[in-house]
């Protein structure tokens, strides 16, 4: 069993983006690992492992656009069955 079962992936696009507050945020208020968040002041590309990745998306959805959003169950995956 995984202890984050969601691979959470998303891009955000807004204005004045700071990829260093975005991982500090997530760092310090989700609970989950393998933290990716990158780019540049107009567009972030986000990868998150969680099990609440919902909690992910709201937070992203107050910094800008959210797009491309992928939420797969790597424990399903795991199984051989559709994530």
């Amino acid at each position: 069993m995984l202890e984050f079962r969601y691979d959470t992936q998303l891009l955000i696009e807004g204005e004045n983006l700071d990829e260093d507050k975005i991982n500090e945020w997530i760092t310090n208020n989700l609970k989950g690992d393998c933290l990716l968040a990158v780019g540049d002041d107009e567009l972030i590309k986000i990868h998150f492992h969680t099990n609440e990745p919902w909690e992910l998306l709201k937070y992203a959805s107050t910094l800008g656009e959210i797009f491309d959003i992928v939420v797969e169950d790597m424990d399903r995956q795991s199984r051989g069955l559709k994530g």
